[in-house]
């Protein structure tokens, strides 16, 4: 009776339900959320100028590297012969950007508009990500094993 609640392999693949799926799915929302950010590095790079510490030199020129390498990050995810190492590469970008997170809160009265909170809470938000991109490091699901009422 309990097993009647359960997803077994037939019903998730008449439903579509699958790990494969699922993941595939995230994996084009990385994809598209990390090549939509790196090109609005070029439609509001002020935004990314007033954000960067003040320790680091070349702001302008920053913001446009990591807007291109974002999006070459994206693309490398989404391309199945380097998706691992796109991953990798989105992973080192959310590590480097650990430093703008920091910084922002060792700096916060120069973000009054932003509540301290929202400064902290991008801190964990980045653990998520970086936990998001790692799930592509590894290889894929294995299809799902549907056994026959044989």
């Amino acid at each position: 009776m309990a097993d009647d609640n359960r997803l077994d392999g037939q019903t998730a693949e008449r439903t579509g339900l699958n790990l494969r799926t699922l993941r595939l799915v995230f994996k084009y929302i990385l994809v598209a959320f990390m090549v939509g950010s790196g090109i609005y590095h070029f439609f509001n790079p002020d935004f990314y100028v007033n954000i960067m510490p003040e320790f680091l030199p070349f702001h302008s020129e920053l913001v446009f590297l990591s807007g291109v390498t974002e999006i070459v990050a994206g693309v490398m995810l989404g391309t199945p012969r380097v998706s691992k190492w796109g991953a990798w590469f989105i992973i080192a970008h959310l590590v480097i950007f650990f430093t703008v997170h920091i910084d922002m809160i060792v700096h916060a009265d120069r973000f009054p508009e932003v509540p301290l909170a929202g400064l902290y809470l991008r801190i964990p938000i980045q653990f998520v990500l970086i936990a998001w991109a790692y799930w592509f490091t590894r290889g894929a699901a294995p299809a799902p094993v549907v056994e026959s009422g044989d």
